[in-house]
This record gives C-alpha cells, sequence and structure tokens, in this order.
C-alpha cells in the first residue's frame, strides 16, 4: 500500500492546472526567465570556452612571433579571442601612426594613441563578453520576490476559501497553500542556477580582462622598445 506522504508527480500537474489565473501567470513568467537564463548560460559558457582556447592559442603564437607582421597573419583567424582582438586594433593604431610620420606628433603622443586604443579595444571586448548577463542578474535578484508574490496571493487564496466556507479544516486550505508552495519553490528554482551562473562568468570575465591588461602593458613596451624608442632617437 502506497504511503501517504509520497509525492505523486500527476497531484502536482493537478496544483498547477487548477491553480488560479494569477499563479499560472506566475509559474509561465518564471518558467519563460528559467528557459532564457539556461540558453543564455549555455552558450555564454560554450563562448567562454573558445575564447579562453583561443587566447592561448594567440598568446602562444604572440610570445613564439619573429615579428609583428607573423603575428597578425598568423592571429587572423583568431576571431573569437578577445587578446587577439585587442592587438589587432593596437597594430591598426601603430599603422595608423607609422603612415602619418608628417603630423608631428611626438613619440609621447604616439604612445598614448596606441594606449588608448588598446583601452577602447579592451573596455569594448569586456562589454561584448558582458552582454545578456544582465538578465541572469534581474533573474537571480527578481525571481525570489516573484515567487514570493505568489505565496502571498495563494495564502489570500487559503483565507478566502476560510471565510466563504466558515470552516479552517484543511481541504479548504489546502489548495490555495500548495498554489503558495509550488510558486515559492519555483522562483527559487529560477534564480539558483541564475546567481551561481552569473557569479561564475563574472569571475571568468574579470579574469580575461586582467589578461587583456597584462597583455596590453607587454605591447606598449614592445612598441616603445621597438618602434617609438627608435623614433625618439631620431627626433
Amino acid at each position: 500500500m502506497p504511503s501517504a506522504h509520497t509525492l505523486n508527480p500527476n497531484d502536482t500537474l493537478s496544483l498547477i492546472t487548477e491553480a488560479g489565473w494569477v499563479a499560472k501567470f506566475i509559474l509561465l513568467l518564471l518558467l519563460s526567465s528559467s528557459i532564457v537564463c539556461w540558453a543564455i548560460i549555455f552558450t555564454k559558457w560554450r563562448g567562454m570556452k573558445i575564447a579562453f582556447k583561443c587566447d592561448q592559442a594567440f598568446l602562444e603564437i604572440f610570445r613564439k612571433g619573429k615579428s609583428m607582421e607573423e603575428v597578425v597573419s598568423r592571429s587572423e583567424e583568431l576571431t573569437q579571442s578577445p587578446v587577439s582582438a585587442v592587438f589587432h586594433h593596437g597594430i591598426r593604431e601603430l599603422r595608423m601612426i607609422s603612415g602619418a610620420e608628417s603630423s608631428g606628433l611626438s613619440s609621447a603622443d604616439k604612445f598614448d594613441n596606441i594606449q588608448r586604443a588598446l583601452i577602447r579595444a579592451s573596455t569594448q571586448e569586456v562589454t561584448n563578453l558582458e552582454k545578456n548577463l544582465g538578465w541572469l542578474a534581474t533573474t537571480a535578484s527578481a525571481a525570489p520576490f516573484v515567487g514570493l508574490f505568489g505565496t502571498v496571493w495563494g495564502i489570500m487564496n487559503a483565507f478566502q476559501n476560510i471565510g466563504a466556507s466558515g470552516a479552517a479544516n484543511l481541504a479548504v486550505v489546502a489548495p490555495g497553500i500548495s498554489e503558495a508552495l509550488i510558486t515559492t519553490a519555483t522562483g527559487i528554482g529560477a534564480a539558483i542556477p541564475a546567481v551561481v551562473a552569473y557569479n561564475y562568468f563574472t569571475g571568468q570575465i574579470r579574469r580575461i580582462a586582467v589578461e587583456m591588461e597584462c597583455f596590453n602593458q607587454d605591447f606598449m613596451n614592445i612598441i616603445q622598445r621597438n618602434f617609438l624608442g627608435s623614433s625618439k632617437k631620431g627626433s
């Protein structure tokens, strides 16, 4: 004989189908948000994995490259590497400056222009990596409160049933309480993956940002030593 405390999926489904329109709307909203969050999580996880792999491949090319032109040609296919994108922005700025020798820019001005180009490119790459993370943050913070609203609404229905029937037995209050608990559980279930994923991806993006900053410093040292330094001596 089955235990009276065994959870029956059919009973849970019937509670959802028999819930009021407010509870159904809240459940649909939370379910939709959760589906979007999981899509973002999968896409972002895959993108981060590719970005890290491409970054390591580019840094290997950069360290072993014999010239800047060799690094440029060998890294053109690494389009999903944030560090490579920053490098190509710096090279583009260096070529523009080298092709405008008559502009009268000093070595310090050229150095500042290249450095600003690298910082601007790094900021853009971080912005691209942070795309859609706001949805995870919003779901993580708002989903529990949306579920709590459903909880309050279900308890209100339970008290209304008590008032209408004039009795406070389990059969009267159970539907409203069950409706309240389902929305609460759904809100928490939507929030937990969102907050965990948001914190994880934020840490990964911070790691990539630090890697880009370190690369920018190394790149500027090479530029100053091999390009701007020579022009300064000749001025």
